[in-house]
């Protein structure tokens, strides 16, 4: 029987361990997938007879402001940037919370809308009073999406309702609910807007227009920022988000231990609306001078289910993965200025998206290989031992 030699089997197998480190690296996982990502782009945009070099320049201008072709330096390409990416990475925080704890939050288009209802309603009606205005529109768009998704969490805990199918008719619900509340306003001019807003209930920051030459960049940014820094103490640094963890892991035993688990689930289901709330408020209060009149859902929330993967459910992973959907889709117009279909930017996200999902088919092929190695050399060693003890005795 030929063998193997020693230096051929050492290297594969540290070829295996390094391959299997890689694959449950996260934060390594998500670097490929968006080089690919990139990569496929790049040869579909050749397919069809463009130079990829546009799509490039125009999200290098979204990153730097930088013009290439005209050589000119525009900081309000970053703030629309940001603005764009402000509602992805809270959205992305929705799903990434309840996933924490083992829930999925398909709800967080409904709990947005909820958001934005409330914001608008405390915007056309509230004191006008200069901050404290637009801080009980923001306060509002929280409670609102926090109940949203505190009805799913209790439903779940309480009935063992599956989240995916309420949240799902609750995102209808939510929806035709906003377009009934808005179109009994007064001052609604047609299908699709309302009056416009007090100045005072609007988000608008002077000194971040003029920094960003005259973008869209509003107070929104200082509330994204604090929510992510809110969701990394929550679950890393306090017992609640110790609970959390604990019951998205395994439920029974964290009851076992003495842990809420309906407590849990209700909980984190309200956090993930709170956080869809606030990116409904900072769209309406930040980026319209109006209340909308939503005839669709604007998709932010399904949007955020990929940010929340790509980012594997952390604060920080999450936050950078809205940055980058958030530039793909900034650079949308951009690219189609230089003669790139602006579907490309769809089409990485998605292929994102897909590279990722096959992460988990990697690992299982892994762990089914070293269980197989495994199972041969239990097998072979009875063998290998009683050769011996023969040897031996026959000498």
């Amino acid at each position: 029987m030929k063998k193997a030699l020693p230096g051929t089997a050492l290297s594969g197998t540290i070829r295996e361990k390094i391959l299997d480190a890689f694959i449950r690296s996260n934060g390594l996982v998500s670097v490929l997938v968006v080089v690919l990502g990139f990569l496929v782009a790049t040869v579909l945009i050749l397919m069809v007879g463009r130079n990829p070099g546009g799509m490039y320049s125009a999200i290098l201008q979204v990153l730097t402001g930088w013009d290439l072709r005209r050589g000119v330096w525009n900081v309000r390409y970053i703030g629309e940037w940001f603005v764009v990416s402000m509602p992805l990475i809270l959205c992305g925080l929705s799903m990434a919370f309840a996933a924490r704890t083992g829930l999925f939050n398909i709800g967080a288009e409904g709990q947005y809308i909820l958001g934005v209802t409330a914001a608008q309603l405390v915007a056309a009606f509230g004191p006008q009073v200069p901050v404290l205005h637009w801080l009980l529109a923001l306060g509002a768009a929280l409670a609102a999406g926090a109940l949203w998704g505190g009805v799913v969490g209790w439903f779940k805990a309480r009935f063992s309702v599956s989240e995916v199918v309420a949240t799902i008719m609750m995102n209808y619900i939510a929806l035709y609910g906003s377009r009934f509340i808005a179109l009994q306003m007064p001052g609604v001019m047609n299908s699709y807007r309302t009056a416009d807003f007090p100045p005072t209930g609007m988000l608008r920051s002077p000194f971040l227009e003029q920094l960003t030459n005259g973008s869209r960049l509003n107070h929104g940014m200082w509330f994204t920022a604090a929510a992510v820094i809110f969701f990394w103490i929550i679950m890393g640094k306090t017992r609640f988000g110790y609970s959390l963890r604990a019951t998205g892991l395994n439920r029974e035993a964290a009851r076992y231990g003495g842990i809420s688990v309906s407590g849990s689930l209700t909980a984190s289901m309200a956090i993930s609306g709170a956080f869809a709330g606030l990116a409904g408020a900072i769209v309406i209060l930040g980026s319209f001078s109006y209340g909308r009149v939503l005839s669709a859902q604007d998709g932010y929330g399904f949007d955020g289910i990929a940010v929340a993967l790509v980012g594997n459910s952390t604060a920080g992973g999450t936050a950078l993965a809205g940055l980058l959907f958030g530039m793909l889709k900034s650079a949308q117009p951009l690219m189609q200025s230089r003669q790139i279909p602006r579907e490309i930017a769809s089409i990485i996200m998605g292929l994102v998206v897909v590279f990722i999902s096959l992460r988990a088919g990697v690992r299982i092929i892994l762990d089914w290989q070293m269980k197989e190695k495994a199972r041969r050399n239990e097998t072979a060693a009875p063998g290998v031992s009683g050769g011996t003890a023969g040897g031996g005795s026959a000498a």
